[in-house]
């Protein structure tokens, strides 16, 4: 099993911004340095969520301050970006990492209506964006004078460069919420990043997934290959102890909640949110499933649960909310010492 770090960098105000992106790319070259296998970015905006705000930007400065671990998005929201643009950047990035680059997309928040507003794009069209871009960056990457007249972009493009370093090109992967997106990754023979969801629904996910990927043709060995890809979230805090880890743990991860909670609730207009069918009081968001917490044994015990369905690797969110920096690393440093070993 791999394990990385998700950094997602909560600022609660402007006057935070500043602290929390120097401090997430100090967290990265700890990352780098305590033997992660991977880093993570995500990309929300205006609200603080994410501080750093746009993370093939920031991606840059990761690359820099790193020479081994992965470097991914989780994922890039593909509704606010242009296809093309897109595929020449990561494979700028991928250039400068020497291949170290995973292209994670999705659609694009399901809730944060304000994003798309802000951008000028109609969330209806997010989806539709979402697969077309899909076809047109792996085109772009591996096809000379590629045309492509679509709903939502028309391409005309001779080549595109630079050229991507890792051949054929850099791992696109796709982050799902809904079971029948996950469906969909089966029938197409594609590995994906799931949300958090509880630690039993995700087993069961995926015995849908290798089902699915098995009635669709595919055998046991490409079966295998994707599990080994695939990727699951959840956030975790670990400490000496587990009430230490409760103490501080639970408290930063609920306000991180409650201030994702509240932003929907003010810039998002009523009508927006009628549509919302699920709310971050859902127990899937809840500090039982979305939090992993304790002494680097209970942790230990938790992760070697989800050892057991067979996936690539955890995407790890450290410093949930406003946690400070010292508790942060602490947690970060036990995880790596104390816990990372029992699953090599």
């Amino acid at each position: 099993m791999k394990f990385s770090n998700f950094l997602f960098p909560h600022a609660a105000t402007p006057d935070d911004d500043f602290a929390a992106v120097t401090e997430a790319l100090e967290e990265a070259a700890l990352s780098e340095e305590l033997g992660f296998d991977a880093i993570w970015l995500g990309e929300h905006h205006i609200d603080g969520a994410c501080a750093y705000v746009d993370p093939v930007t920031f991606a840059g400065a990761v690359v820099a301050r790193t020479k081994n671990a992965q470097i991914g998005f989780a994922a890039v929201q593909m509704a606010l970006h242009h296809p093309i643009r897109l595929a020449e950047q990561i494979s700028l990035l991928d250039n400068l990492s020497r291949g170290r680059m995973i292209l994670g997309i999705g659609r694009g928040t399901a809730y944060n209506f304000y994003e798309y507003r802000s951008y000028g794009i109609p969330f209806s069209s997010a989806q539709g964006r979402l697969v077309e871009s899909e076809e047109i960056i792996i085109k772009a990457w591996t096809t000379k004078n590629y045309r492509h007249i679509g709903e939502h972009f028309n391409i005309d493009l001779p080549v595109l460069r630079p050229q991507v370093y890792t051949k054929p090109h850099p791992q696109m992967i796709r982050a799902v919420a809904t079971e029948a997106s996950m469906v969909a990754m089966g029938e197409q023979g594609r590995p994906f990043m799931l949300v958090v969801q509880p630690d039993d629904e995700t087993s069961r996910r995926f015995d849908v997934y290798k089902r699915t990927m098995s009635e669709s043709g595919y055998d046991d060995e490409a079966i295998e290959k994707n599990m080994e890809q695939c990727w699951i979230w959840r956030n975790i805090f670990v400490a000496e102890t587990d009430a230490e880890a409760e103490k501080i743990g639970v408290p930063a991860f609920l306000e991180s909640r409650q201030h994702i909670q509240d932003t929907r609730a003010k810039l998002n207009t009523a009508e927006e949110m009628s549509t919302v069918s699920q709310s971050l009081t859902d127990p899937r968001f809840g500090v039982e499933h979305s939090l992993i917490y304790g002494s680097p044994d209970t942790v230990s015990e938790r992760i070697a649960n989800l050892e057991k369905l067979g996936m690539g690797g955890l995407i790890l969110h450290f410093r949930v909310g406003p946690m400070s920096w010292e508790d942060n690393e602490k947690s970060l440093r036990l995880f790596a010492d104390r816990v990372m070993p029992n699953f090599r």
